[in-house]
């Protein structure tokens, strides 16, 4: 089969495409068919050595994409050969036509969610629904600011946050991205390259300002983010590029809190109510992934360089 090879950390000319060996199943595995493939900037952070977990090299990156189930190992009884699925999680890398995986990182994908779809829910809106309710303990009626809300993990966290009954805020940097923000659910989106966004946000809720924070790009906003919160507030920081210097005191003064996600320290048992929760909302239509650009197996590259430029909205997907 086809799939992208890493043989060496470096820059997105590192993303080869190669002829491998087609994974076989063994027990309590599953081998997906991918129809489609999820570009996430983790996979881009793993691409070049800078991320905390670096896979032995060669090895084909990816984690999410979506298909139908080809072949299953033994003591697989929840899934069957044929069926529609997402993958949130791989053994062998997703960047290929065919990927191995445990079978609790596989999940029923209902008839009327695309392929496409399906391969952009398992990190972003993994990602979004830990950073939400989580490590946030976002609440209906409170209001959450989602800071770069025209990606795929920021508009995956408005379509929750609207669904959970949040008052929702966004950011974008372009009109289209924050045009995009407000058909999924946003109540309120604001231009972040404004340099007065912050006043017009504290404006938006009368002085009081909101209970939770998705940072996404927490290098930039961090030391801002913390004039924004209310008192008890809490910043939950989703990426970051950099060192930042903030003032101890806005924490102090709200009795704030700045609190991290990484989604592959997230407990297994958490990850599957998750993945219960995700099912439910496809199933009900409270949650439909918006996709961007779609690029050829063979353009992985291209894909890497697309999801770290500013301004991209909705999910980047790679077709096998």
């Amino acid at each position: 089969m086809k799939a992208i090879v890493v043989n060496q950390f470096g820059g997105p000319e590192v993303l080869a495409l190669a002829t491998v060996p087609d994974p076989k199943p063994g027990p309590g595995q599953v081998v997906v068919q991918l129809a489609a493939i999820g570009i996430n900037p983790v996979d881009t952070y793993i691409r070049s050595g800078n991320y905390a977990h670096k896979p032995a090299l060669p090895y084909t990156p990816g984690m999410d994409g979506a298909g139908v189930i080809l072949a299953i190992g033994d003591g697989v009884t929840r899934l069957r050969e044929g069926q529609r699925v997402y993958v949130a999680g791989s053994l062998s890398g997703t960047y290929a036509e065919r990927t191995l995986c445990d079978a609790s990182h596989v999940h029923s994908l209902p008839e009327n969610v695309s392929f496409a779809q399906g391969a952009a829910l398992g990190v972003p809106y993994a990602t979004a629904h830990v950073g939400l309710f989580s490590r946030g303990q976002a609440a209906a009626g409170e209001t959450v600011l989602i800071h770069g809300g025209t990606g795929g993990v920021g508009l995956a966290a408005i379509q929750l946050a609207h669904a959970a009954g949040l008052t929702v805020y966004a950011t974008g940097g372009t009109d289209i991205g924050r045009q995009l923000a407000l058909a999924q659910g946003a109540h309120r989106v604001f231009d972040h390259q404004a340099p007065d966004y912050p006043e017009h946000i504290l404006r938006e809720t009368a002085g009081r300002g909101v209970h939770v924070i998705l940072e996404m790009l927490g290098n930039v906003n961090l030391a801002k983010d913390l004039t924004l919160l209310a008192p008890r507030g809490r910043v939950v920081v989703i990426g970051s590029r950099g060192p930042i210097e903030i003032n101890p005191r806005d924490l102090m003064a709200r009795n704030a809190d700045i609190r991290g996600v990484m989604l592959l320290n997230t407990p297994p048992e958490e990850i599957a109510r998750v993945h219960a929760a995700l099912e439910a909302g496809l199933e009900n239509g409270s949650l439909r992934p918006a996709i961007g650009r779609e690029f050829p197996l063979g353009d992985a590259a291209q894909g890497h360089i697309a999801v770290m430029t500013p301004g991209a909205t909705g999910k980047l997907i790679l077709q096998p």
